[in-house]
């Protein structure tokens, strides 16, 4: 039973980082990468209660993935803009300054 949860959270994982880091590939593929690595890290854990304690690591993660990460994309003034989702609704956002934007591209 343990197993298929696992597998539940790693699709999820999966998904909630595809949404987020959608159309930024360097993103995708790193954050893709991140998240086979930790879970092939685990995948001798035999505990039952680290197994639960890594699954519901995995749950947070999505979840903070999903309504907490949000990318600025450039427009064609110059400036980024912040397109929220309904998953984003009654969350605090920290918004990055345009400098620290500009010096992270």
């Amino acid at each position: 039973m343990m197993r298929g949860e696992a597998l539940i959270a790693y699709r999820s994982l999966l998904r909630a980082t595809r949404k987020s880091f959608a159309g930024d590939t360097l993103m995708l593929n790193g954050s893709a990468s991140e998240v086979r690595k930790k879970f092939e890290e685990n995948r001798h854990v035999t505990s039952d209660t680290e197994i639960q304690k890594l699954l519901d690591e995995a749950r947070e993660a999505s979840q903070f993935i999903s309504t907490m990460i949000v990318q600025a994309k450039l427009n064609d003034r110059g400036g980024y803009e912040v397109k929220l989702d309904k998953e984003h609704a009654g969350e605090t956002l920290e918004l990055p300054s345009e400098a620290s934007l500009k010096k992270s591209a």
